[in-house]
């Protein structure tokens, strides 16, 4: 038997080519994995003395020959690929072991294009296809998380027809991945973000429990390395709450140089504060909804002390998120069997783009940025103006909007969310819904800002913000009647401001 190693990863792969040749394999290589294995003391042909041919054009060729493809390729039961290969002298290759050049942490450590181009490998995707397509004949590694279970059923000879269809599948999945990093790299590299085939790779982080209904089957999986860093402390996620967490994460995220509370209910922010102090920020995150707080997820853009805990195990959240948790802190929580308790770092990246599945295929577009800027530029329209703490608070509601389900109200005060509206299909519903909601709660939305995702398209919206005592208004504008609604700002005092800049989220 033979089994051909070529890897660009040389981890473990000693520890495989020794239990290989113990077990009968002879071992064929090249390049620095011939290097690497020699040295660790193992004998292994090089590629060339099958082939007859050298490594050439810098290593550009090496395994690409018959005498390699036939060997994989050949039916082990078929008479006329029997004696084809006899005929041409080929030899069984029965094991390829083979991981890729490393085109994507080559992207990630250097912008020279010459380098990346030599970073995609040819021969190597093309010995997975091959050993993938002949799986029942060869067995196929593509990942070092592969030796120890192909080691253990080569020693069992549990390495039957299924086994071997699985090593196939992981395969394909490896080089799908692979091109579809390349494809993605050369069309965003050179601004072709909508390309006519549009390739979309990620890894499986975990499976959940089920998807968003019991009936369901549901996965978390990243681009890149994104969830890496995630450190689930306590439970196990399901699917709502990771997407929960996703909503509560980029709210925080939008303020990372403040500290603050996001609370997120089924995919929608029912709490928001910022404060110098964490713990005050926490206090009146659940001034705007404490009912709807109950079992929701609670992100803290802090690290959280024993005090703290303290304070958040006084209600029952399913999960609690946040920069991180202090020993004394996490023992708070003990006793609690139902909350999740996850820490992730303070900087994470945004993604470029933003996937929202449809039946028969996917919506891509940007994501929304939502920068400070667009409050803090934003056009006066009004006769009065917004000072310093109100353009704060403008800013808050702007961010918490945007990041919210259209169409969307948000009410802030003194870095504290108020009130919030979100999900109607009525823009003065959402108004009503939110300024209604302060008031059975006894909150004073005297002094409050308002943001709108999107423009007000009748000035009712601003007579009802006048009779709730609102003293500023953020909206993109835009309407036809946008003279009508900044007249009436006009008359009813209220500082009214134009962000030209809308953020529907659907």
């Amino acid at each position: 038997m033979r089994a051909l190693i070529s890897v660009s990863d040389k981890t473990n792969v000693d520890i495989l080519a020794k239990f290989l040749v113990d077990n009968g394999y002879e071992i064929i290589s090249t390049g620095g994995t011939l290097k690497f294995l020699k040295d660790k003391g193992i004998d292994c042909l090089d590629v060339s003395d099958i082939t007859k041919f050298p490594e050439m054009l810098d290593g550009r060729v090496k395994t690409l020959h018959p005498f390699i493809h036939g060997g994989i390729l050949y039916k082990r039961d078929d008479e006329s690929h029997i004696d084809t290969i006899k005929k041409h002298g080929i030899e069984s290759i029965d094991l390829v072991c083979v991981n890729l050049y490393p085109f994507k942490r080559t992207t990630k450590k250097t912008d020279d294009f010459e380098e990346i181009i030599e970073n995609i490998d040819i021969g190597g995707p093309s010995l997975i296809r091959a050993s993938a397509k002949n799986f029942k004949d060869c067995l196929i590694l593509s990942d070092v998380s592969q030796y120890e279970p192909v080691m253990k059923a080569i020693t069992n000879s549990t390495d039957d027809f299924e086994f071997r269809r699985g090593l196939m599948i992981k395969a394909y999945e490896n080089t799908a991945s692979y091109d579809s990093f390349i494809a993605t790299y050369m069309s965003e590299r050179y601004d072709d973000k909508f390309p006519e085939n549009k390739s979309i790779t990620a890894t499986k982080v975990m499976d959940t429990r089920y998807g968003e209904n019991p009936h369901q089957q549901g996965a978390l999986y990243q681009f890149d390395d994104y969830f890496n860093d995630m450190k689930i402390l306590k439970g196990e996620l399901s699917f709502n709450n990771i997407a929960d967490m996703d909503g509560a994460v980029k709210i925080i995220s939008n303020f990372s140089n403040e500290k603050c509370v996001a609370i997120v209910k089924h995919g929608n922010a029912c709490g928001f504060a910022v404060s110098d102090d964490i713990k005050d920020a926490y206090d009146k995150s659940l001034i705007c909804d404490t009912l709807s707080a109950y079992g929701g997820v609670i992100a803290v853009g802090d690290i959280i002390n024993k005090d703290l805990a303290q304070e958040l195990n006084k209600i029952f959240f399913e999960v609690i998120i946040s920069y991180g948790m202090d020993d004394e802190a996490l023992e708070v929580f003990a006793s609690k069997k139902r909350v999740k308790i996850i820490t992730i770092s303070k900087d994470k990246a945004q993604n470029k783009t933003h996937f929202k599945s449809i039946n028969g295929g996917f919506l891509l577009q940007n994501a929304d940025d939502i920068t400070d800027e667009e409050v803090y530029n934003a056009k006066q329209v009004s006769k009065k103006s917004a000072d310093k703490s109100l353009m704060d608070d403008l800013n808050i509601a702007n961010k918490i909007s945007a990041l919210t389900k259209s169409n969307c109200i948000s009410c802030v005060k003194d870095g504290t969310l108020l009130a919030i509206g979100m999900g109607m299909t009525s823009r003065i519903d959402a108004m009503r819904f939110a300024l209604d909601k302060a008031i059975e709660k006894n909150i004073d939305t005297k002094g409050s800002c308002i943001s709108s995702e999107a423009f007000f398209p009748f000035k009712d919206s601003i007579e009802l913000a006048s009779k709730y005592n609102v003293s500023a208004i953020i909206q993109p504008g835009g309407s036809i009647r946008d003279d009508e609604v900044i007249e009436c700002a006009d008359e009813k005092d209220i500082a009214l401001y134009f962000t030209n800049k809308r953020h529907f989220l659907h």
